[in-house]
C-alpha cells in the first residue's frame, strides 16, 4: 500500500513537471528568438546616456530601499500567515493523497494573485505617465515586482527573508529580463542555484553585489519607456509598460518556483522510496 502511494506522488510530479517544461521551453523560443523592433532601435539611440545611468541607478537604489525597508509595508498587503497555512493545508493534502489535483491549486493560487498585482502596477504606471513622471515611479513599480515574488515563495513554502531567497529573486529577475544567449545563461545559474533547495544559502554581501546586475538589466530593456514616461501626456504610453513586464517576470519566476518546489518533491519520494528497498 506504502509503495503504491509513493508510485501516485511520483507520477503527479513527474506530470507537472513535463508541464513546467513545456512552458519554459515555449518562453525560452521566445527569449532567444525575440528580435528589438526598429522602432526602439532608433529610439534607444536618441536616449541620453545620462538617462540610461540614472535609470540604473535609480533600479539599484529601489531594490536597496525595498529589501531594507519595504518588506513589513508590503506585507500589510497581503496574510503572510494565511498563505503559509494554505500552502502547509495543500503540502499536507498531496502528501496524504498524492494526486495532482493538491499541485495544481498552487500553481493556480499563484496566477490569481498575480492578476492582482498586475492591475496595481497597470493603474500606478498610467498614472504616474500622465503626471510625467518616469523615475520615481520605479520605486513603486519594483516593490509591487518583489510583493509579486514574495507572494510565489510563499505559495511554494519558501522563506523571501533569508539573504539566500532574496539572491535567489534577484537571479530570477535579471534572468526574466534577458533575450537570447543571456537568457540562456541567467537560466542555468537560476537552476543551479534551484537546485539547493530549501537549503539554498546566501549572504548580505552576495544580495548586495547581485542588485547592480539586476538593475543593469531592467534598465537596458526598460530605457525608452522609462525615458518617455517622464513625458507629460505621452507619457501614458511609457507607464502601460509597467503591467508588460510585471507579466514577463512573474511568469518567469513562478515557473522557476514552481519546478524547484517539483524537484524538491520528487527529491523526497526518491528518498522515501530508497528508504523501502528501491
Amino acid at each position: 500500500m506504502r509503495r503504491k502511494q509513493e508510485n501516485r506522488h511520483k507520477i503527479s510530479i513527474e506530470k507537472e513537471l513535463k508541464l513546467a517544461e513545456r512552458q519554459e521551453d515555449a518562453l525560452r523560443r521566445a527569449a532567444v528568438k525575440q528580435e528589438v523592433p526598429r522602432w526602439r532601435t532608433i529610439l534607444e539611440e536618441k536616449v541620453p546616456e545620462k538617462i540610461y545611468e540614472n535609470l540604473k541607478k535609480a533600479f539599484c537604489k529601489a531594490f536597496q530601499i525595498v529589501f531594507e525597508k519595504g518588506g513589513g509595508i508590503i506585507e500589510k498587503t497581503y496574510d503572510r500567515e494565511s498563505i503559509r497555512e494554505d500552502q502547509e493545508i495543500r503540502a499536507f493534502a498531496f502528501q496524504v493523497k498524492g494526486d495532482r489535483k493538491s499541485l495544481k491549486s498552487i500553481r493556480k493560487d499563484a496566477s490569481a494573485s498575480n492578476l492582482r498585482n498586475m492591475a496595481v502596477t497597470s493603474l500606478e504606471g498610467i498614472g504616474l505617465g500622465a503626471l510625467g513622471i518616469g523615475l520615481p515611479d520605479i520605486v513603486l513599480f519594483v516593490g509591487i515586482l518583489l510583493k509579486g515574488i514574495y507572494e510565489i515563495s510563499l505559495r511554494y513554502g519558501y522563506d523571501y527573508t533569508l539573504d539566500g531567497e532574496r539572491y535567489f529573486m534577484l537571479k530570477l529577475m535579471e534572468g526574466a529580463m534577458q533575450k537570447g544567449d543571456a537568457w540562456e545563461a541567467c537560466s542555468r545559474e537560476v537552476d543551479h542555484l534551484a537546485a539547493a533547495g530549501q537549503d539554498l544559502t546566501g549572504t548580505p554581501e552576495a544580495v548586495r553585489d547581485q542588485i547592480p546586475h539586476t538593475a543593469e538589466a531592467f534598465a537596458a530593456d526598460m530605457v525608452v519607456l522609462k525615458f518617455i514616461q517622464g513625458l507629460p501626456v505621452v507619457g501614458i504610453l511609457g507607464g502601460a509598460g509597467n503591467p508588460v513586464y510585471y507579466r514577463r517576470v512573474m511568469k518567469y519566476a513562478e515557473l522557476k518556483y514552481r519546478r524547484r518546489y517539483l524537484l524538491d518533491l520528487q527529491k523526497n519520494v526518491g528518498s522515501a522510496q530508497e528508504g523501502m528497498g528501491e
